[in-house]
């Protein structure tokens, strides 16, 4: 595309998140533009994620599904008639947040929501569904205070936070320990209560163009049947009076994509990796008791899940056993300012900085060096907590053979499919302090209301819930000294 004939009327609203905004290119299905809301630096911050997604988290998540993009300049005045053009398409509840208009900076990626033309004919129709399946695994760091975080996973704790501070209307059933479980029933299930409350966790796109999925927190209950009528040119052989038929095929075809092999020319029975008992299941999933005998049989090691897990599990300390590091290194650089960057705090992230998130010493010497290695570590991992997964998906020909070996058997018609993982953006070091804070807040409600249903009393005023008048927090937290 040449610069000086860009048309913002080519370019259509496709989503956005905390920080970016994603527009995407109406003919060019590899042209994907997510602009960045930043004014300062915009642009070594963008080639900042592009280094970060290329020489991290590709080596650790596989070359075949990271996609690292480019950081582009555009002119400034087609973002500003693109940011006006988009205004109206944004959920009403982030149309406070401007886009930066005034860098003239952007990432451009692939389109991840459609499969290549070589994968199909012209006549297929595009699905695509993307998922942010969150933290897989219960900490089994010796730092954890209290208990409770060894048996209830951060996903089904914080549900019940956001719901007393009004982010959502609904408390999800969904459960990240289900669908990392290597268990089809239990995955199934997972993605099922991701149908029924898929907050911003679950998002459904045909063509490129989102179609289901609940962006905005006061958002009304979306209704399944109305999805069925939708995704029924996707699944022509499906009996079309049964929306449950079509939905279940839908799940299962996500099911297989995500534990579809990685590896090229993978054949034979995958080797498999199982969590121990004790953290393979959430006592905050509603299929705990239900499903506890069937056994897990874990993910295979080619798969999209177990590669994202792994990644995850780097955070060996949990933030309770990072924030003592974090003020560690934070008194080291108040001393040692011009440190900041032979430590690679702020990057620069290359295969230096993947060294020391691999080779970090497994016990503390007390140095900085060690602590620098596990906050790095544990910043990959929160990368890896929050990353989407998309599956693109297409049917099959007919001359595709059935696989009798599986434990959900999907109807026809199949589907080829397409894994990508993205939002692998670096966490910020200054953010740790917050999560810190978070995590006990979290914690807290969670104790209080289970204590409080155990002992069927009125409620009281949550722990956690002092606001000002404007809404900003202004509790007062204890913390272990």
């Amino acid at each position: 595309m040449e610069l000086d004939k860009m048309d913002e009327n080519d370019w259509r609203y496709h989503g956005e998140g905390n920080r970016s905004l994603v527009v995407s290119h109406v003919h060019v299905s590899s042209a994907k533009q997510r602009v960045k809301a930043h004014t300062e630096q915009a642009f070594r911050h963008i080639q900042n994620i592009v280094d970060y997604n290329k020489n991290v988290m590709k080596p650790l998540l596989g070359d075949e599904c990271v996609h690292h993009g480019e950081a582009v300049k555009l002119p400034l005045d087609f973002l500003k008639q693109l940011s006006v053009k988009v205004q109206q398409q944004r959920p009403e509840s982030r149309r406070h947040k401007v886009m930066d208009t005034f860098s003239g900076c952007a990432l451009c990626l692939p389109n991840l929501t459609q499969l290549s033309s070589c994968h199909l004919s012209k006549r297929s129709p595009q699905l695509c569904i993307e998922i942010k399946p969150k933290c897989g695994f219960l900490p089994f760091s010796q730092h954890i205070t209290q208990e409770v975080k060894h048996r209830v996973c951060r996903f089904c704790m914080h549900q019940h936070f956001k719901l007393a501070n009004g982010k959502w209307k609904r408390v999800s059933r969904y459960c990240p320990l289900d669908l990392f479980s290597g268990n089809k029933q239990r995955m199934y299930s997972a993605i099922k209560h991701l149908l029924e409350e898929p907050q911003n966790n679950f998002k459904i796109f045909t063509s490129g163009e989102l179609i289901y999925g609940c962006e905005d927190d006061r958002a009304k209950q979306q209704d399944l049947g109305e999805l069925a009528q939708r995704l029924q040119p996707h699944f022509p052989l499906a009996q079309p009076s049964s929306s449950k038929a079509l939905l279940s095929e839908l799940i299962q075809a996500i099911v297989n994509a995500l534990l579809g092999s990685l590896e090229p020319g993978c054949t034979g029975e995958p080797q498999r990796w199982a969590p121990t008992v004790d953290r393979a299941y959430c006592q905050g999933s509603p299929l705990h008791t239900e499903l506890l005998h069937h056994g897990t049989p874990g993910l295979p090691k080619d798969c999209v899940l177990y590669r994202i897990l792994q990644t995850q599990m780097l955070d060996s300390l949990d933030i309770e056993g990072v924030y003592p590091l974090y003020k560690r290194v934070d008194r080291y650089l108040q001393e040692f300012p011009k440190e900041r960057g032979q430590l690679q705090i702020d990057g620069p992230y290359n295969e230096k900085f993947l060294e020391k998130v691999i080779n970090c010493p497994p016990e503390d010497d007390g140095s900085i060096e060690y602590a620098v290695g596990k906050i790095h570590q544990y910043r990959v991992a929160m990368t890896a907590k929050d990353c989407s997964v998309l599956i693109a998906l297409a049917p099959c020909g007919e001359e595709h053979p059935q696989e009798h070996n599986l434990e959900f058997q999907p109807s026809r018609p199949w589907f080829t499919s397409s894994v990508s993982i993205l939002d692998l953006d670096p966490k910020s070091y200054e953010n740790i302090d917050h999560q810190y804070k978070l995590d006990s807040k979290i914690v807290s409600y969670y104790l209080w209301k289970t204590q409080n249903q155990q002992e069927q009393q009125e409620p009281l005023l949550p722990p956690h819930s002092c606001l000002d008048r404007d809404g900003q927090d202004c509790t007062l937290v204890f913390h272990p000294v």
